[in-house]
């Protein structure tokens, strides 16, 4: 046992080593990423032969881990809160086959939105699967959940969510260490049909998991990350979730007057709820992200009793949770000190210098706007998105992961005239290969721009799933040789690339535009070493 002072993202990461990992899967994806990275660089790995290569997507990286369950091994799967939108369909239907070896799997939200499109809340995610979920308050908090989370899993047959936030995933920690666990063995379930979701199979698991909600509920209720401290002073009583329960403490370092529920572990403790809801003439729900316990309690449990939170103004209904928000909320005086000066103005990321995203947007835009004036852009998630600033004010739309292709070729069906998209290498072979094969399938008018840049840039540099195998996919999904066009994107290759642009914009039908020059970041650490 030792002590370190680590990340939250590198709790978890050295909690799932000491734990018995025998693989983690995982797509890049901030406050996410960190947690695969340090298990990629920790010398265990290689010795141990734990898994740890990017996966494709999360939908890929959720079945691989499941698959490392079925054979009894510890698995780990980490994604950011929109990746539990691409991982949903085997996570759901994961809650019902339960597991084999312990499964973790590991949702980073991110409220405020730093790097992110939307707010999105993922213990909604791990109550629609009906299964258990943990969410720390602090660093030592995410290495213990992590490290006996396995365990849970195993116990309870199910794999466990564990949901942290950005303020915990990139902030540091004195973090105790464990000793370190072996793997498991190989094993299989007793049950051969376990993982068999036929219907008749797939109705009698699903009423087992229903009739385990009521031991999943018991194990909260004995948590000791949920726990009940009494206070004086009645009028209110506090129901804090997760980081949460330590902004409460940073207003409260005697202790707080009033009676506090900490939650920790999920689905709610009824009991403990019980006895707050019965001692206290109001309830205020401290929770980062979307109102999930507050939307809960006035719904079933405090009927005729105020609940307090997001909903009702208490706490501003978007953006992330903080010390300052949680003192006006228990009517304290807002102490803080620094103000942020009127001289600092937010400054918006933009594209590196030397990026070859930039020499792409500069002969694209130039060669629409001068002659193709009824023209659209649609673009997708990665360092290319910053497009949409200026000086380039280069596309249209950034929705999720793939889109561009498939919106591109909406529009097109409904008469857009040219319809281009912009997708990087490991967006394109994270979602984007079903969107082209539909647009080859039905010929679409579409012009297709994979900017590589033979990395995943916007995380910091990762490995792309498709590096060296572009123009091999686009070749196997249908699209004609002849209008797969690459380019070098310089500066002295403007007129070159302007004219393959044109010659694509005017081909009737699919065309793939591949301008490939390795990320300037990566190349400089290339150097560097």
């Amino acid at each position: 046992m030792s002590k370190q002072l680590l990340l939250g993202d590198e709790a978890i990461a050295q909690a799932a080593l000491d734990a018995g990992l025998s693989g983690v899967y995982a797509y890049p994806g901030t406050p996410s990423t960190e947690i695969t990275e340090y298990i990629q660089a920790a010398p265990i790995t290689a010795q141990n032969n734990i898994h740890h290569r990017w996966a494709s997507n999360e939908k890929t990286a959720m079945e691989a881990a499941l698959g490392m369950s079925f054979v009894g091994k510890r698995a780990l799967v980490c994604m950011k809160h929109v990746g539990m939108n691409v991982a949903a369909d085997c996570f759901i239907n994961a809650g019902v086959t339960g597991v084999n070896g312990g499964l973790l799997v590991l949702a980073a939200d991110d409220p405020s939105m730093h790097s992110s499109q939307n707010e999105q809340d993922s213990r909604f995610y791990g109550d629609f699967a009906l299964i258990p979920m943990l969410e720390p308050s602090n660093q030592q908090e995410a290495y213990d959940m992590t490290y006996n989370g396995f365990e849970l899993s195993e116990k309870t047959g199910e794999p466990v969510l564990l949901r942290i936030v950005t303020r915990l995933a990139h902030s540091r920690a004195g973090v105790e260490t464990k000793p370190q666990k072996p793997q498991n063995e190989i094993s299989f379930s007793e049950d051969p049909r376990q993982f068999i979701l036929l219907p008749g199979n797939a109705r009698k698991r699903y009423k087992e998991l229903l009739a385990n909600q009521a031991e999943f509920i018991k194990a909260s209720e004995e948590s000791p990350y949920n726990k009940y401290t009494d206070g004086p002073n009645k009028k209110m009583g506090i129901v804090a979730c997760g980081i949460g329960y330590n902004y409460l403490m940073e207003n409260y370092p005697e202790g707080c007057e009033y009676p506090v529920l900490k939650i920790g572990q999920y689905p709610l403790p009824k009991k403990q709820l019980e006895q707050l809801v019965a001692s206290c003439e109001e309830i205020l729900v401290l929770e980062d992200g979307q109102p999930f316990v507050e939307k809960k309690l006035k719904g079933y449990l405090a009927k005729g009793l105020k609940v307090k939170g997001r909903l009702d103004g208490t706490l501003p209904q978007d953006g992330e949770l903080t010390p300052d928000t949680v003192a006006k909320a228990v009517g304290k005086e807002n102490t803080s000190t620094f103000t942020t000066p009127n001289l600092v103005a937010m400054r918006p990321p933009a594209l590196c210098e030397g990026c070859g995203h930039r020499d792409v947007y500069t002969v694209l835009t130039e060669v629409l706007k001068k002659e193709y004036p009824t023209h659209k852009v649609f673009s997708d998630i990665g360092c290319y998105t910053l497009g949409a600033n200026a000086p380039f004010n280069a596309i249209n739309s950034c929705v999720d992961m793939g889109a561009s292709i498939t919106m591109a070729k909406g529009a097109s069906e409904g008469g857009l005239h040219p319809a281009v998209a912009v997708i990087g290498d490991s967006t394109f072979t994270h979602s984007g290969m079903t969107g082209l094969l539909d647009c080859v399938n039905e010929e679409s008018n579409v012009t297709i721009v994979i900017s590589d840049n033979e990395t995943t840039a916007m995380t910091g540099g990762q490995d792309s799933a498709g590096t060296g195998k572009i123009e091999a996919i686009c070749k196997g999904i249908g699209v004609d040789p002849a209008h797969i066009r690459v380019f070098v994107p310089l500066k002295k290759n403007y007129e070159e690339m302007a004219q393959i642009i044109r010659d694509e914009i005017n081909y009737k039908g699919v065309s793939v535009i591949i301008p490939r020059r390795e990320c300037i970041q990566t190349l400089k650490r290339k150097k560097r070493n």
